[in-house]
């Protein structure tokens, strides 16, 4: 059986759960949750329940038992195969050896800045200032109550390095900013503020 492409990391956070324990897909969802997973990558209970007939579908996880809980619908508990155990070790271990290409839109707003005046440009990188110190400063709370808890750093190393990357990208966006006002990238004739380079029409 060809193996399934590698590019819903739903898929694999459901494996990497399933891998530790039997579950049902709904209580995949609320542990995602609670370890704040949903934090780097995208969760919603459709597409957990469309990764699950997937990663059924090719062999990766199998039906363990049917339970019924209360008043709860019956639930189907599943747990990871041969073949999806060797296949999610495989996939973390490429993920973490292989650097890729990822695609920024903040990146790709920044390839067409020229066709903004600079005033409009400044303007609204300091707005996006806001939001980002605003993350930064909640990843540090969530850091030091992690700390505070007596939870080992190693589980919560992700948010760790969502934090180093937006204090990277902030101090950066403070440079474009002061090149913006003041630096290579525009200037001034009397009241007139313009980019020292433009884009052809």
């Amino acid at each position: 059986m060809p193996k399934p492409k590698r590019s819903n990391l739903l898929a694999l956070a459901a494996l990497s759960l399933l891998n530790e324990k039997p579950m049902h897909p709904y209580e995949i969802g609320v542990v995602m949750k609670q370890r704040g997973m949903a934090d780097t990558i995208k969760l919603n209970t459709g597409s957990l329940y469309a990764v699950i007939e997937h990663l059924l579908k090719n062999g990766l996880i199998e039906p363990l038992e049917t339970v019924k809980e209360g008043k709860h619908p019956e639930r189907t508990i599943y747990c990871p195969t041969a073949l999806g155990r060797e296949e999610f070790f495989d996939w973390l271990r490429v993920l973490l050896r292989t650097p890729s290409k990822e695609y920024s839109q903040f990146a790709a707003g920044l390839s067409f800045i020229g066709h903004l005046s600079p005033n409009e440009a400044y303007h609204l990188l300091r707005e996006r200032e806001i939001p980002l110190k605003g993350r930064i400063e909640q990843l540090h709370s969530s850091m030091d109550a992690t700390v505070q808890a007596g939870i080992s750093h190693l589980f919560v190393v992700e948010t760790d390095y969502e934090l180093a990357l937006l204090e990277a990208e902030l101090k950066w966006l403070e440079r474009l900013i002061q090149n913006i006002e003041s630096g290579p990238y525009t200037e001034r004739t009397g009241e007139q503020w313009r980019w020292a380079v433009r884009f052809e029409s």
